[in-house]
């Protein structure tokens, strides 16, 4: 039952992620907030991470310099949700990361 707790902790941790979104970079993720409804947030991380292209949220966040408040960087950078996904998921996100310099600017956040 530990891991349905996980889960419930990370559903919050995703609307978290989608009101600090909203209160420190301005920005509205009308469509990932619809996602969570609709899938929950273990669900919504995974079609996320699964997606051929990053979304339209991960973008508007670089754009903003709050890479640090992308679904991939919540993953990635806290070990507690690790056991949520596969080996391959985690790989995305860290690479999706450094694609887009977030490591090389984490001393920036």
């Amino acid at each position: 039952m530990a891991h349905d707790h996980v889960v419930a902790e990370f559903d919050d941790e995703m609307l978290r992620i989608y009101q600090r979104a909203l209160s420190e970079a301005g920005y509205k993720a009308t469509r990932f907030l619809t996602m969570l409804h609709d899938h929950r947030g273990l669900e919504t991380a995974k079609i996320l991470i699964h997606s051929q292209t990053v979304s339209e949220g991960y973008t508007a966040l670089w754009e903003r310099q709050r890479l640090n408040l992308t679904v991939e960087a919540v993953i990635y950078d806290n070990p507690k949700w690790h056991p949520l996904f596969t080996v391959e998921e985690l790989e995305i996100c860290r690479q999706r990361l450094e694609d887009y310099q977030y490591f090389a600017n984490a001393h920036n956040v």
